[in-house]
């Protein structure tokens, strides 16, 4: 055991960390809550004042702030700053209360605590134990709690623009301290498709939306997802799609005259953006050629994003970022630190591709229970999470840039 782990271990108390991820969860901080984030980033200030540190807010959207906090180094070193997003989805049915967190069975449930509040609460108490043990850190530490993370990212968008700006950085989303160096893009697409309203007993009269729906569909599968299992990267794995949503015609008795189709596109580094969204538009055209009264719009829907695409990320296994992370976490005794994709999208695509950070993603909890009924984060994830984010921060931290 080094020195400094030694030191971290016998300050930590984990039952503060618990504490500040349960102070944040009382706080209601999704899309249906009066203020959004903003009582929510106010209590993570308040926690840096009490600790003697200075935070600073930088609005985004009117009255809801991201939160900053900066550990300033010595200079010369590689800087590192800790990512988490301050909202969460709303509580809709749970298994127990969502805003009154409660520990049992060694698990901290109410909502938020994995997505992502749990470790929010990790990297803050992270930089407070390096400020008050005095580690010496050559690059800056930042803490940065991001708005709206849960819809559009404008909270992200806004830091990509105005900065900070580090030389690394760590997003805290739910990994079950797996590391994971990348994932893929994201993409809402939304199909029109629109016909000729007719009665049901002379269809002949009408031209149906949902039949062109249908067609589209089986030429999706029957052609594009054999092409696209083929893409697959070695580490995020394959390019995916969902058909999500489907809605279409008024009543049974009348040909239906528009249908909507909406799919969730997953891309991998090795594609490009503009040929995803072509390949559909060749289908379409395809279609068309086919039958002249085929009619049907594509549009990126506004809800995936803000102004900055959604793309996939990655991170060399062979970054000081992963290298310093894995040397942490074979301090704290995982021998084989594992390396891994994450599930969802997150807001490291921002930072990776638009401010040019690398960026991985790890955090404490495992992500199949976020946005659950029964959302919970073991409070050894909270104590090992946060005994890795100090060690990262000091091996990175002290490299010269």
């Amino acid at each position: 055991m080094s020195s400094l782990h030694k030191q971290l271990e016998e300050m930590l108390d984990v039952n503060e960390v618990v504490h500040v991820t349960s102070e944040l969860v009382k706080i209601e901080s999704h899309r249906d809550a009066p203020g959004r984030e903003l009582r929510c980033a106010q209590r993570i200030s308040q926690f840096f004042t009490d600790w003697g540190m200075k935070p600073e807010f930088g609005e985004v959207l009117e009255g809801r702030p991201n939160v900053y906090c900066v550990l300033k180094g010595s200079g010369g070193g590689m800087s590192l700053m800790l990512n988490g997003h301050s909202d969460t989805v709303p509580a809709y049915e749970m298994d127990f209360p969502p805003f009154d967190p409660q520990v049992k069975n060694g698990n901290l449930y109410g909502r938020g605590t994995v997505d992502m509040k749990g470790a929010l609460a990790c990297m803050m108490v992270a930089m407070r134990m390096l400020r008050d043990l005095k580690v010496p850190l050559k690059g800056d530490l930042v803490f940065s709690g991001v708005i709206n993370e849960e819809d559009r990212s404008e909270g992200t968008e806004f830091l990509v623009r105005n900065g900070p700006h580090t030389d690394r950085c760590v997003v805290g989303e739910p990994t079950s301290l797996i590391i994971m160096v990348g994932h893929r893009g994201l993409e809402w697409l939304e199909f029109e498709f629109i016909g000729k309203a007719a009665h049901g007993g002379t269809p002949e009269k009408g031209i149906n939306a949902i039949s062109m729906a249908a067609k589209f569909i089986r030429r999706v599968e029957e052609t594009l997802l054999p092409e696209m299992a083929k893409r697959v990267h070695p580490i995020i794995g394959p390019a995916v799609m969902n058909f999500g949503v489907i809605k279409g015609g008024t009543q049974p008795s009348t040909v239906a005259d528009r249908c909507v189709v909406q799919i969730d596109r997953r891309w991998v580094p090795m594609e490009k953006l503009d040929r995803v969204l072509g390949e559909y538009k060749d289908i379409l055209a395809e279609l068309k050629n086919e039958d002249p009264r085929f009619n049907c719009t594509m549009t990126r829907m506004e809800s995936n994003m803000a102004t900055m695409d959604h793309m996939p990320v990655e991170i060399p296994v062979d970054d000081p970022l992963v290298l310093d992370l894995k040397a942490s976490l074979v301090e704290l005794g995982i021998s084989e630190p594992r390396l891994g994709a994450f599930g969802g999208w997150t807001d490291a695509s921002l930072i990776g591709n638009f401010a040019k950070i690398p960026t991985l993603i790890f955090g404490p909890g495992d992500l199949s229970v976020a946005h659950s009924r029964c959302e919970f984060v073991p409070v050894d994830d909270l104590r090992n999470a946060t005994m890795a984010y100090a060690l990262l921060a000091a091996a990175l931290c002290n490299r010269s840039k």
